[in-house]
C-alpha cells in the first residue's frame, strides 16, 4: 500500500490532478484534461492523462464510478489519512523524553 502511495504522490503531475479533484470531485476524464491544459498550461495528452489517473487509481487515491458511457473520478483521502496514522506528528504539549 505505501509504496504505491508514495510513488503517486512522488509525481508533480499526478498531485496537480489530485489538487483538481479535490477543488471539484467527480470529473471525466475529458474535464481533467481541460482544467490540467487551461489552468495549469500543461500539455499532456489525454492518454498520459490517463495513465496517471491508473497510477493514482491502484494506490487508492482517486475511485471511478460509471453512469452510462462516463467515468467520473473521485479524490479518495483514506491513503493519506493512513499515512499520518502510522506516523502521527508528536504531541507539542507533551514533556520531551530525553536520551538515556
Amino acid at each position: 500500500m505505501a509504496d504505491d502511495l508514495f510513488k503517486a504522490l512522488a509525481d508533480p503531475t499526478r498531485r496537480t490532478i489530485l489538487d483538481e479533484l479535490a477543488e471539484q470531485s467527480g470529473q471525466t476524464l475529458f474535464e481533467i484534461c481541460s482544467r490540467l491544459s487551461m489552468k495549469h498550461r500543461l500539455g499532456i495528452s489525454r492518454q498520459a492523462v490517463s495513465q496517471h489517473l491508473a497510477v493514482l487509481e491502484a494506490a487508492g487515491l482517486v475511485e471511478t464510478r460509471r453512469e452510462g458511457r462516463y467515468k467520473f473520478h473521485d479524490l479518495n483521502t483514506a491513503p493519506l489519512r493512513q499515512i499520518t496514522e502510522r506516523w502521527p506528528a508528536p504531541d507539542p504539549s507533551a514533556p520531551e523524553e530525553s536520551p538515556p
